[in-house]
């Protein structure tokens, strides 16, 4: 008899459809082949998936069994093909049949008792089942079934034994469908512990972050150790809209992809927010491997990736994000395909003013010599500086605002601005792919960032002194129209121009 059952294959962090077909034929010797393009955790399955029928009470097929995973051309990894292939030699061997094999799709890892373990991209292949039609539901493991869950108009059902799923499948059991509860997770899981309020004495900082927030600019802060760069950069996502609905299904799909997804937070509801060590690798980074994963920049979707120390990072490590900065996403090649990942990521990223940290600090003295300093900058090519809208110096703070200063600027009030700003910014680019200043193209800079003459001309003067980029250039009318924003203001003054100039620190020879 042949059977065939609807299953998925991740590729990246795209689910594709794949159909499992079991052939079980009389022979004189049981033997069983598995064709398809199985990677190894695949082709290991079989002695898996054949304990597990035993051990849950049903009969072996001792004949000969053909397993084919259709299409035979895509590679299939991992084990989530354990329950299709276990309920293909089930209905194939005449154990099991019913209308209902060939309306759902599954997807689980089998452990040697029949019990069910989680997979992999959940998220993903539910998704793709409701794209593809023409199935009602998908079978998963239970551990997978809040996850999968938050996909609308697909039924969810959830198993914890190869004997419920068979049981299902036959009628014999009822099993209701998981319930949707995204409306719930985004009030439950909202919340950040972090506040700006616990930052003491660093105000102009955080009048800069809180304009690198509303228009989706990138910041580089430079400064002393201890001055609080991190802790900054740490409650930045405290500050950003909160994720849409469709915002949230996207980043959670690559960290459902990846395995990622926190225990009891089945969607990402909290922006990300990813600080990779400096000894990652550029395909940590990006992403890569002979099957493309997802790396740092990917997991940052949608919320904030921070590089602390950049300097440190190896510099080719750091080049390969300056495409994904400009794009928004990342494309990864290889001999067999190219995969596209998403990166659209607002970079923070934190140096020391030199190799020991304390030039220009009035409090301790610095021994570096001009070379060391100039070798310490040199890690940091000019067009990756380029690509950081603002630049900030970030002091340490005195005694005195640290023990008895008041309570800071909290984050709920940045919150409010930086939402204000980005309504307008909304409501300019309705019906645009770009939806903040930070992504503005260099047609849409022209149109909505004109200036005054005495604007223009403060902006030709810093442009020629400073001897800036036309990228630059482009990048302080963007800030520039941020700052207007936040001050509700339709028009771009001089002040506007001259604080955006002012975060271009880096430009102005500070190491000189």
């Amino acid at each position: 008899m042949l059977a065939k059952l609807h299953t998925f294959s991740l590729l990246g962090i795209d689910a594709l459809p794949v159909v499992a077909e079991v052939d079980v034929s009389p022979a004189a010797l049981p033997k069983t082949v598995l064709v398809g393009l199985p990677e190894q955790a695949v082709k290991e399955s079989i002695h898996r998936i054949e304990r597990a029928l035993v051990n849950s009470g049903f009969i072996l097929p001792s004949n000969r069994v053909v397993i084919n995973l259709a299409p035979a051309e895509l590679p299939k990894q991992a084990a989530s093909f354990d329950l299709p292939i276990g309920l293909g030699l089930l209905g194939a061997s005449g154990q099991i049949a019913g209308d209902l094999l060939d309306q759902y799709a599954i997807v689980g890892e089998l452990a040697l008792d029949g019990t069910m373990r989680p997979v992999k991209g959940a998220l993903s292949m539910a998704m793709a089942a409701k794209l593809a039609g023409n199935v009602r539901g998908l079978i998963v493991p239970s551990a997978n079934a809040s996850e999968a869950a938050v996909v609308d108009g697909i039924d969810i059902i959830p198993v914890n034994t190869l004997t419920e799923a068979a049981a299902f499948l036959i009628e014999q059991l009822a099993i209701e469908p998981a319930p949707s509860r995204v409306s719930e997770l985004f009030m439950e899981l909202g919340r950040y512990e972090e506040d700006f309020a616990d930052v003491r004495g660093q105000e102009m900082a955080k009048r800069a972050v809180t304009i690198a927030a509303a228009g989706n600019h990138n910041l580089l802060m430079v400064g002393p150790p201890g001055a609080g760069k991190t802790m900054l950069a740490k409650r930045v996502p405290t500050i950003l809209p909160q994720l849409t609905a469709e915002e949230s299904i996207e980043t959670s799909r690559i960290y459902s992809a990846m395995g990622k997804l926190p225990p009891g937070r089945p969607l990402m509801v909290r922006r990300p927010f990813r600080a990779p060590h400096h000894t990652i690798s550029n395909a940590g980074l990006v992403g890569g491997g002979s099957t493309p994963a997802p790396g740092e920049i990917s997991l940052a979707h949608n919320g904030v990736l921070f590089l602390d120390e950049l300097p440190e990072f190896n510099r080719t490590t750091l080049e390969v994000l300056r495409q994904p900065l400009e794009d928004g996403t990342v494309s990864i090649s290889r001999a067999l395909r190219a995969t596209e990942f998403p990166a659209d990521f607002m970079l923070l990223a934190s140096l020391n003013p030199c190799p020991c940290g304390y030039r220009n600090d009035p409090r301790r003295e610095c021994h570096c010599s001009v070379p060391q300093i100039e070798r310490y900058m040199s890690k940091m090519s000019g067009p990756l500086l380029d690509r950081i809208d603002i630049h900030i110096e970030v002091a340490a703070g005195p005694f005195k605002e640290l023990s008895t200063g008041p309570r800071g600027t909290d984050s709920a009030a940045m919150r409010q601005q930086v939402e204000s700003a980005r309504r307008r910014q909304a409501e300019r680019f309705n019906g645009s792919a770009k939806k903040t200043n930070g992504q503005m193209t260099s047609r849409q800079v022209r149109q909505v960032c004109q200036l005054d003459a005495a604007s223009r001309d403060m902006l030709e003067s810093s442009v020629n002194e400073q001897g800036l980029s036309a990228r630059a250039h482009d990048k302080i009318l963007r800030v520039a129209r941020t700052i207007a924003d936040l001050d509700d203001s339709d028009e771009i003054s001089q002040d506007h121009v001259g604080e955006a100039v002012n975060y271009r620190m880096l430009d102005r020879r500070f190491w000189n």
